[in-house]
């Protein structure tokens, strides 16, 4: 844990940080890294309680949020600069904004440093000591003239002049200390201060000194020396020169300042901003940067560059039944097999090995990766590399005495051709590597304009379907299920529909799997159930018996708990008997949580809500299942259906089904009866209840309520 110490007490405390954030989630995130860190931590939900926290407590350092209600940033930052004790204390904003003008805007209202969001919270430690050591320094240097040695010792720094005239140099004890040499060890001449900067930076060194001398310009860089045995330290030399009447260099005097801790400290805090801490891969932020070079080298020489998006294959199941450990294991494997794969081939990459960033190769995150190919000439050679990847990826890997098979889906983007800057590329190479995915894995896709369209359409729909149960926008149809020997109308199945006045007529076919992967899915199970119940209610006070009538419920809503209740409250509301009401459900959702399902089940049989399997015969088809569960109905999906009258098979399956059905006493539909053959097929193996445009096609309440009264005409 860091500390200071008081002028007035010789105790310790720990440092305080003030955090301003109206999100409690982030302050939360901020609070739990900095706490770690050994920081006392300070919370204010806005620009007005900050100011007040900072009058209170006197924070060492504050953090505060671009985008606050009352008073934002920007706004509190100026007023803290104004408060007597504000003047000097660290300010680092904290924002989502990553344009200029946002910077400008934060360095303007006095802000000493500024972090975009997502933020990474281990390099915030990092940057809040940082900012926390130089603040201090400053501040112990400005104390008084009195302190300024005991500052240059705490600072690593030292003090020297030149009498350029003579040949002269004086230097400070600080010095001697970096130096690692006594003070009389110095022969105090240009020359020999000059041999102790290392040889790679002596030329530069010397040219500053020749500068300072030639054109009286300052002295500033960052430099090497070398100790008396041979260690290395890196140090900040400034300097300033002084002329004489005639215009003349007297002396120049200046600082030297050790550097190598502060050096270090930057590494670190460079290898988290930039590199993957699991792989060493580049991350995301240098991938950004280096992609940009790759297209400024493009656009002047007019070449083509590829961006390579690959994510591993189920690499989810592997996190979760071998552990995260084996994950990053494989994650490390994998990543130097792209390397290796990538190292040599025949993409060019220049100009950015300088830093050692030259790798292509970077992880974005999770199990994403991506490879950036210069220079290619045609798509051949794009190809051929994702092919050569896939084929080394698909060799087993061995870890911790586990043998371990991973594919991948690589999505592949071409600069000018599918976008003209990073962001284009690489979000049309993940939509391309989606679309690899859908094509079954373990492939690479090219990216197509039909694809981002589709992605485009796929976003409408979804943002369009989040305002469809607030504006009211479904209905309800009903499809009869008719008694062929009597022609009564036995039972209704209620079918949603989604009137969307900005894109018409959405069949749930194409909303329903959205809504499954957003959660709305619940939602509108619900309201289903309820307009199911307020229409039952409906015909009952017209004086109408109405049958019973089957919702199809969700998957991922029936196995919640809470679903038995919401069914029990819409009976109560409307004052209705389960009787009235019937759940469908999928052979596949009722095996996917056994036990739930049971509990489930069984909860609703006891409110007297019967219980239907839809689409009997796709799935599991259990006489085990069917036993165990309070099943009441089989609906024969409408695949053997169509086939009955032409098919030997689906008429055998359709036959198997009704005999299995009656010999359990089980009740059955068949659904999707289109023709006349279809029904009497029916009638003469026994199943009466029937479900299909030969009947009735889905109709709206009004003309279901006609059909309920007059009675339904038979084909």
């Amino acid at each position: 844990m860091e500390a200071y110490q008081t002028e007035d007490e010789n105790e310790l405390r720990p440092e305080v940080v003030l955090v301003a954030d109206d999100d409690e989630m982030m302050r939360a995130l901020a609070v739990a890294a900095l706490e770690q860190a050994g920081f006392f931590v300070a919370e204010a939900e806005n620009g007005v309680v900050a100011l007040e926290q900072f009058r209170q407590l006197q924070p060492d350092i504050v953090l505060l949020d671009v985008m606050m209600p009352e008073m934002d940033g920007f706004a509190t930052c100026r007023a803290l600069r104004a408060v007597p004790a504000g003047g000097d204390v660290p300010i680092l904003m904290m924002t989502g904004l990553d344009d200029t003008r946002a910077i400008e805007q934060a360095y303007d209202a006095g802000a000493t440093d500024f972090v975009t969001k997502p933020i990474q919270w281990a390099i915030l430690r990092h940057r809040v000591r940082y900012m926390l050591r130089s603040s201090k320094a400053m501040r112990d240097l400005r104390v008084s003239e009195a302190r300024l040695s005991n500052a240059h010792r705490i600072a690593h720094m030292g003090s020297w002049e030149w009498d350029v005239l003579n040949d002269k140099f004086y230097w400070s004890q600080e010095i001697s200390t970096i130096f690692a040499v006594a003070p009389d060890g110095f022969d105090s001449s240009y020359q020999a201060f000059l041999n102790t900067i290392h040889p790679l930076d002596k030329e530069l060194f010397n040219k500053a000194f020749e500068d300072a001398c030639s054109y009286q310009r300052p002295i500033s860089l960052d430099h090497q020396i070398v100790l008396p045995r041979g260690d290395e330290r890196c140090c900040h030399t400034e300097g300033e020169v002084a002329i004489d009447e005639s215009g003349r260099v007297v002396h120049i005097s200046g600082t030297i300042q050790d550097i190598t801790e502060r050096k270090r400290i930057e590494e670190q805090v460079r290898a988290l901003a930039y590199y993957d801490s699991v792989t060493g891969l580049p991350n995301r932020v240098l991938f950004g940067e280096l992609l940009e070079r790759a297209l400024t080298f493009a656009r002047r020489y007019r070449k083509k560059v590829a961006v390579l998006f690959l994510d591993l294959d189920r690499f989810k199941e592997i996190n979760d039944t071998l552990g995260h450990d084996v994950g990053d294991n494989l994650l490390r494997e994998v990543s130097e097999r792209l390397k290796h794969c990538i190292r040599g081939y025949d993409s060019v990459w220049q100009g950015l090995g300088a830093a050692g960033d030259g790798n292509p190769v970077a992880r974005l995150g999770g199990d994403e990766f991506t490879v950036i190919m210069e220079d290619i000439q045609d798509s051949k050679g794009v190809i051929a590399a994702s092919q050569r990847i896939l084929q080394l990826l698909s060799d087993p890997f061995l870890l911790d005495g586990v043998e371990i098979c991973v594919s991948a889906s690589i999505g592949i983007s071409i600069y000018p051709d599918d976008g003209e800057d990073a962001m284009t590329l690489v979000k049309n190479a993940d939509t391309a590597m989606y679309h690899a995915k859908k094509e079954g894995r373990n492939n690479a896709q090219f990216f197509m304009q039909a694809l981002n369209d589709a992605a485009c359409e796929r976003l409408l729909l979804e943002r369009q379907l989040r305002k469809a149960l607030a504006n009211e926008e479904f209905v309800l149809y009903y499809q009869p299920q008719v008694d062929a020997d009597s022609g009564r109308i036995v039972g209704l199945e209620a079918l949603i529909r989604w009137q969307s006045p900005e894109l018409g007529f959405v069949p749930p076919v194409s909303f329903i799997p959205f809504a499954e992967e957003s959660g709305q899915i619940m939602l509108i199970d619900e309201w289903v159930v309820h307009a199911v119940c307020r229409q039952i209610a409906a015909w009952r006070a017209q004086g109408i018996t109405p049958p019973r009538v089957a919702v199809n419920l969700s998957g991922c809503h029936f196995l919640k708990k809470s679903l038995v209740e919401m069914v029990a409250e819409c009976l109560q509301n409307f004052g209705l008997e389960g009787r009235h009401l019937e759940v469908e459900l999928t052979e596949g959702v009722i095996m996917r949580d056994v036990e739930q399902a049971t509990a489930t089940l069984a909860d609703l049989k006891r409110m007297g809500v019967t219980v239907s399997i839809d689409d009997f015969g796709t799935g599991y088809s259990s006489l085990s299942y069917l036993r165990r569960f309070p099943i009441d109905t089989l609906k024969i999906d409408r695949s053997f259906i169509t086939g009955v009258t032409k098919d030997a098979d689906g008429a055998a399956i359709t036959t198997a089904i009704i005999s299995m059905a009656t010999s359990m006493r089980l009740d059955i539909v068949a659904e999707g009866v289109e023709t006349a053959e279809q029904m009497t097929f029916l009638l003469d193996h026994g199943c009466a209840v029937m479900q299909g445009y030969l009947f009735c096609r889905p109709a709206p309440p009004e003309e279901v309520t006609r059909l309920l009264v007059d009675g339904l005409p038979m084909p």
